[in-house]
């Protein structure tokens, strides 16, 4: 067991409210106090946080210890200090580049983190509200997938679960919303929509201006029927990026926003292809513009193109300063 005082708050969700909390040994954590649930919701998340307490991958968000002395749960987390990729992306100045690399690793590791839990996970786990606000971002950069609070544990017998829809408008797949059956294909769309945010650094949904354009995915499909997606992304890649290099994203971001689930990628095949293509990045032959079959044989083209389909939150209260006791 120990104590820690809870600082200042962090964000506020859907799901409750995180603050920055600091243990008895000066051990910065974040500390997320849930929202009110029925005893049969409260079951359900004992297990999913139990399971969750099993996930040791260097890219998700650790989960430190369980807060045992309010009505509600309160879950401590190690403190990931440099704050969120939406945060990242959009409040830097316009003008302030974000190498390349650095977008492709930050995507790669955030595949990483789906794919174990996807697939390598007992049972496996589904997050059911990837977005860049749900992966943070250390002091070095290092992705860490974070927000379970709308996981769900994939059914072992393949048995579909019907659930109430839950996610973020902009990142939803379009086949959650028809079914309201949550699978693994519906992160991978999610995934999508953050590794076309990181390349573009635009928002997913804007609220503002003409229906068409408020949706980042339809934008990017328009611009593809058009053959102008390339001016959707932002002027870094651009200026980084080789047609080598545009093709095969755009191949997977089409692949992974299918609106066809089953046409979708896996997370691991993601996470793969992502890597292969931050290594051509940092191969000297990427900058080569002669070399079209030694690129082609680094990035591992095989094969031909498929066709393509193209609340005001619940603030608790919660006094700021209180002392809590919590078992590790």
């Amino acid at each position: 067991e120990g104590h820690q005082q809870l600082r200042r708050v962090l964000g506020r969700g859907g799901h409750g409210i995180v603050y920055k909390g600091v243990l008895e040994d000066n051990m910065v954590v974040a500390t997320k106090k849930s929202k009110m649930m029925e005893e049969a919701q409260t079951k359900e998340f004992a297990r999913e946080i139990f399971i969750l307490s099993q996930i040791n991958h260097m890219n998700v968000v650790e989960l430190l210890g369980c807060c045992l002395e309010v009505e509600v749960a309160m879950l401590v987390y190690e403190f990931v200090s440099s704050g969120t990729l939406y945060h990242y992306i959009h409040s830097k100045e316009p003008t302030a580049n974000i190498a390349l690399d650095t977008r492709l690793r930050i995507a790669a590791e955030s595949a990483e983190a789906l794919a174990y839990m996807h697939s390598s996970a007992s049972p496996p786990i589904l997050h059911g509200d990837v977005k860049t606000a749900n992966i943070l971002l250390d002091d070095k950069l290092n992705a860490k997938v974070s927000d379970f609070g709308t996981s769900k544990l994939a059914p072992t017998d393949e048995a579909a679960i019907a659930t109430l829809v839950q996610g973020t408008c902009g990142y939803l797949d379009p086949e959650y919303l028809m079914t309201c059956q949550l699978t693994d294909k519906s992160d991978v769309y999610s995934f999508g929509v953050v590794v076309l945010e990181l390349l573009t650094r635009k928002k997913a949904l804007y609220l503002e201006g003409p229906e068409e354009d408020r949706s980042l995915v339809s934008r990017f499909t328009t611009a593809m029927k058009a053959g102008r997606h390339q001016e959707l992304m932002d002027s870094q890649v651009r200026k980084e990026m080789n047609d080598e290099m545009a093709t095969e994203i755009v191949d997977l971001l089409m692949r992974c926003l299918s609106m066809n689930g089953e046409e979708r990628p896996t997370m691991k095949e993601v996470a793969e292809r992502l890597e292969m293509l931050r290594r051509y990045q940092q191969h000297p032959w990427s900058e080569a513009k002669g070399n079209a079959e030694e690129n082609q044989s680094l990035l591992g083209i095989e094969h031909q193109n498929p066709n393509y389909q193209f609340r005001q939150h619940d603030v608790l209260d919660l006094e700021e300063g209180s002392t809590y006791t919590f078992s590790l």
